[in-house]
């Protein structure tokens, strides 16, 4: 009766959501790579059938801000249909699958709010930051290609090695749409053409941005998990599920990750355990607690995840209203719904995310639902002026 996670260990989504699973011990088998042909072959159309809604998903409801991504997918013995990897965390704890630990902790609305904060700004900010790592730090060795065509070959079978090439070429392509872009001056001069990391006229460079942004989170992060054994205390949460899945992402990529161990031992070691399963502390007895300990951590999502948000959304607001339609990866490829911001003091130009309005239009929903007192509690950890208000003003 195992459970099927759908997707590929290169996926930080679908190692946010193994994570969980180890976390709620459920069984599961990873495909396309642990199956044969004919299963893997069964669960490919099967994904296919719910991007093109010929069969319903399970959870969450569609949003048509949202984009069905690649992966991960989550399919239950008994016709379960998951995607979204925060959205499977809401689904383990609505059906007691979490028992008394939900990953989303209860009892506590300002602690809740700091989960979801944590969890959405490392899903957002953090994929930008770990791509960038992959694919900018670790360009000259990592095997992504090989490792991916490695999990892929149950259902390509020789195919598999044409993604082998083919794959990172692809990646390193989207990397402005993953808001990295070279100086025009040019990088990577030793690299082969295909895996140097592109510029893009009109566009500023964001390598040093984005490293900046990295420094400061694992530099948030360090003395709290010197402290704990998880973000919050002494059990797991989503928050622990979305910085694992971001972080472990780079542990294969063998630049990147001696990057994190030099800088940052400690995460280092936290990201290792977590890997190897282990969760101990998962009980319900394990304390949880929000403080002025986490204010490193949301001050960096406050400089960082907020203001991104924020000028996503009021971009969107004016695209729309000036009647675009395209956004997200199809926009930028057209050179559509872009828009001109800044982030850290620097400056960069991005394409309309419409998943990002879903995620902060959620988000904000959330805040204003807390009470008074919850909100202070929050607002004492942000950096001052930072606010989650409906208009996207800052408070």
């Amino acid at each position: 009766m195992d459970w099927i996670l759908w997707g590929s260990t290169l996926s930080p989504f679908a190692l946010k959501v193994e994570a969980m699973l180890r976390f709620a011990r459920v069984p599961y088998r990873w495909l396309p790579a642990q199956g044969r042909f004919a299963e893997a072959l069964r669960f490919a159309r099967r994904r296919r059938a719910l991007v093109a809604g010929r069969i319903a998903l399970t959870s969450p409801e569609p949003d048509p801000l949202d984009e069905f991504p690649l992966v991960p997918f989550l399919f239950g013995p008994r016709g379960e249909n998951l995607y979204d990897s925060s959205a499977i965390g809401a689904w383990l704890d609505a059906q007691g699958m979490t028992r008394d630990a939900p990953l989303a902790p209860t009892g506590d609305a300002a602690l809740r709010f700091a989960v979801q904060l944590v969890d959405e700004a490392l899903d957002e900010v953090g994929l930008y930051l770990v791509h960038h790592n992959r694919w900018v730090v670790a360009a000259r060795d990592n095997d992504a290609g090989p490792r991916l065509a490695r999990e892929m070959r149950p259902l390509l079978g020789p195919f598999a090695a044409v993604l082998a090439r083919s794959f990172p070429a692809r990646q390193v392509r989207r990397l402005p749409y993953l808001f990295s872009v070279a100086p025009l001056d040019g990088q990577g001069s030793d690299l082969p053409q295909r895996l140097r990391p592109p510029a893009r006229a009109g566009f500023p460079p964001t390598h040093a941005l984005l490293d900046e942004a990295w420094t400061q989170l694992v530099a948030a992060l360090e003395p709290l998990l010197a402290a704990q054994p998880f973000l919050f205390g002494d059990r797991f949460t989503l928050a622990d599920a979305s910085v694992y899945g971001q972080l472990g992402m780079n542990r294969a990529d063998p630049s990147a990750n001696a990057r994190l161990r030099e800088r940052a031992p400690g995460v280092h070691a936290w990201v290792e355990r977590i890997a190897r399963g282990d969760l101990a502390g998962h009980r319900a007895e394990g304390a949880l607690a929000l403080g002025p300990s986490h204010a490193p951590l949301l001050a960096w999502v406050g400089s960082t995840f907020v203001p991104l948000m924020q000028q996503n959304h009021d971009a969107w607001q004016r695209h729309r209203a000036a009647g675009e339609t395209r956004f997200n990866e199809a926009g930028f490829d057209a050179g559509r719904a872009l828009y001109d911001g800044t982030l850290l003091g620097r400056p960069f130009r991005s394409v309309v995310k419409s998943f990002q309005v879903r995620v902060w239009r959620d988000l904000r929903r959330a805040w204003e639902a807390l009470d008074v007192s919850a909100q202070s509690r929050i607002r004492a950890l942000l950096p001052a002026g930072v606010g989650l208000h409906r208009d996207g003003a800052t408070a």
